[in-house]
């Protein structure tokens, strides 16, 4: 193979005794100068790789910094009797500077990586946050080859907990898994919190760890962890990827658990497996899974047709497990004229402009959800997980629609399960009711229940105790603002109780840190909708002070990429919602103030755009400079306390 010279240091740019660290293309050097000579070593040192060129010259001889082996810094040879030497290259020094002769660089070799980063993207993965490590570089290498290919998009982010905040929330967004990515030990349990999230709202995610190499696993090594015990809780798969294993058919496997099971799937990459030479075995989803638009046994469904036939005033409750089939539920509750409430998870999968759509349901919900429920006679729900939050009556007569037979019945026998796609089953039951049912139109009593409550929220936003903006008032304006079809990811708390109960939803989506319900979800959540549809649909974030601070550097991540995301921030200097649990259990508000920095000037720093609110009248125009920004934009609300 042909050397090529390259010049690599002017005349006088190394002293006499000094050692340097040169980069040639992608090959790292030590460069020596020692009487009066010049040398250059690869700058691994053979044994633990340490980096030479940071090394010192002692006595003669060029020293590693990480162990303090010796070497000659010319010729690179240990002192006898050994000879494991750093491999040394032809150096001349010439009138315009020092020349190092070095070998054309060698084709990239296909690695088991690449084997695995084509699977991936096979499954429909096209999208990756997290952040590139000394123990996963190899698979990182395997990701920069797709990305250069197209078909794969790599966000490297400030936290891995953001990464995997970023990934659940593309799954929920999607349907599809996005991927997030981080080192051995601390990087990939830095990730556990999100993928959590993933998990109890059944968001498809998978997570690729790297891993310490085999030799020394289990041996006590520099962030050795056993990575499949730490993940056995929250992952429905997790398996190591040893040399021996068939690699693209370990992919193929948590792909389609983390698509058919909704879940959770981790697949741990030892350091050398990532870069074993592979002869390209690929897999792909053909064949591997099926539709599963499964209808309920004929008998079950009669049932439950006869038994809302039967009914006067029933009420339609959807979950987050109906938001890709409202279509057909919407449909058979206009067909009873049945009203249609939401989980606070499910919040927009109905309009509130739909003359049957009457909000959310529960702790977060609204007037009119929380009065049908009152007043009805039987409850059809789809998709829905019957959480204390929620507000389902155990009481009421109830017929359950789910795909997931453990999910039937979990908390309290109900009087119908109906096992079954919900999207076919709504429509079977469409065509199942018969036509002289029972069942009222009740689209003239949702109208009148909307006008009390818009009244009575007309009256809070007057309300001002001199202490900030209200909530009645912020996601008034910000319904106002937002685009029909807008992505609004929130965090938890007052702010996303005062979002469920005030803001009405044209057709946008929310997604939120549902059953978890972690702080800090609101940000990176939005940065994984912006990864699936960015540039389609508008991105906005809701958050308080203390949900934004958990991941506030990832507000840089947002301008590196571009990515076109509003933040609205509410700010009262305090986690208001732990305070109004203190005082309502009797004890004295302690520990819940927070020490902020100005948040919209943080956000220009950044590289953001950044406004602060502090009156009710700036609200409006705030929000449309901010939405009308290309590129990340923080709205800091100076909002009251209280906020509810």
């Amino acid at each position: 193979m042909a050397n090529e010279w390259h010049k690599i240091l002017d005349p006088d740019e190394l002293s006499e005794g000094r050692v340097t660290t040169v980069t040639v293309g992608n090959h790292s050097l030590a460069v020596t100068r020692h009487n009066g000579e010049f040398g250059c070593l690869d700058n691994k040192c053979p044994h633990q790789g340490g980096p030479l060129g940071e090394g010192s010259i002692e006595e003669g001889k060029l020293r590693c910094p990480w162990h303090g082996y010796d070497y000659d810094p010319i010729t690179g040879q240990p002192p006898p009797p050994f000879n494991d030497a750093p491999e040394s290259f032809e150096v001349e020094a010439r009138p315009d500077g020092v020349h190092v002769s070095l070998p054309e660089p060698t084709p990239r070799v296909r690695t088991v990586s690449d084997d695995m980063v084509e699977t991936m993207t096979n499954w429909g993965v096209d999208a990756v946050f997290g952040m590139v490590g000394h123990s996963n570089l190899g698979f990182a290498d395997a990701m920069r080859e797709a990305e250069e290919r197209g078909t794969l998009r790599y966000f490297g982010v400030r936290h891995e907990g953001a990464a995997a905040f970023a990934a659940s929330a593309h799954g929920k967004l999607t349907g599809r898994p996005a991927a997030c990515f981080a080192i051995a030990g601390p990087g990939s349990t830095n990730l556990l919190t999100g993928l959590y999230d993933a998990k109890v709202d059944r968001a498809p995610v998978l997570a690729v760890s790297g891993q310490v190499p085999s030799k020394v696993m289990g041996r006590g090594a520099f962030q050795d962890l056993d990575l499949t015990a730490a993940f056995s809780d929250v992952a429905a798969y997790s398996q190591t990827v040893l040399a021996g294993s068939d690699h693209s058919e370990l992919m193929t496997l948590a792909c389609k658990t983390a698509v058919v099971d909704r879940d959770v799937a981790h697949l741990v990459l030892p350091d050398e497996v990532q870069v074993m030479p592979s002869q390209g075995s690929v897999s792909s989803p053909e064949g591997r899974v099926s539709s599963n638009r499964i209808l309920p046994p004929p008998d079950v469904l009669q049932r439950a047709a006869a038994r809302v036939a039967s009914s006067e005033r029933p009420l339609v409750i959807v979950g987050a497990g109906a938001r890709d089939d409202m279509e057909a539920i919407i449909s058979f509750a206009e067909s009873i004229g049945a009203p249609v409430a939401t989980t606070f998870k499910a919040k927009g999968q109905i309009s509130d402009r739909h003359p049957l759509g009457c909000g959310v349901l529960g702790r977060s919900g609204t007037p009119i959800a929380s009065w049908f429920m009152n007043e009805s006679d039987l409850i059809i729900v789809f998709g829905a997980s019957f959480s204390n939050h929620t507000g389902i009556s155990d009481y009421k007569p109830i017929i359950q629609v789910d795909f997931d037979p453990m999910a039937l019945g979990r908390f309290h026998p109900v009087e119908i399960p109906v096992l079954g796609h919900v999207g076919t089953t709504a429509l079977a039951l469409r065509e199942s009711v018969p036509e002289t049912n029972r069942c009222q139109d009740r689209s003239d009593v949702v109208a009148e229940r909307w006008r009390i409550w818009r009244d009575e929220k007309a009256a809070r936003r007057t309300d001002d105790r001199g202490e900030g903006v209200g909530a009645a008032s912020v996601f008034h304006v910000l319904g106002e603002a937002l685009d029909p079809e807008a992505v609004v990811c929130v965090d938890v708390g007052n702010n996303t109780y005062s979002f469920g109960r005030y803001f009405e939803v044209d057709h946008q989506t929310v997604l939120m840190s549902g059953y978890l319900g972690s702080i800090g979800f609101g940000f990176p959540a939005a940065m994984g909708c912006w990864a699936a549809v960015g540039g389609q649909r508008q991105i906005v974030s809701v958050s308080g002070d203390g949900g934004f601070g958990q991941y506030a550097m990832e507000m840089t991540t947002a301008v590196k990429y571009g990515m076109d995301i509003t933040h609205v921030l509410l700010n009262n200097g305090e986690l208001g919602k732990i305070s109004k649990e203190q005082r309502s259990a009797d004890l004295e508000v302690w520990q819940t103030s927070l020490r902020n920095p100005g948040f919209a000037e943080f956000a220009e720093v950044c590289g953001a755009f950044g406004v602060r609110v502090s009156d009710q009248s700036e609200l409006g125009d705030a929000l449309g400079r901010a939405l009308a920004h290309p590129g990340p934009a923080l709205v800091e609300i100076h909002s009251d306390v209280v906020l509810l």
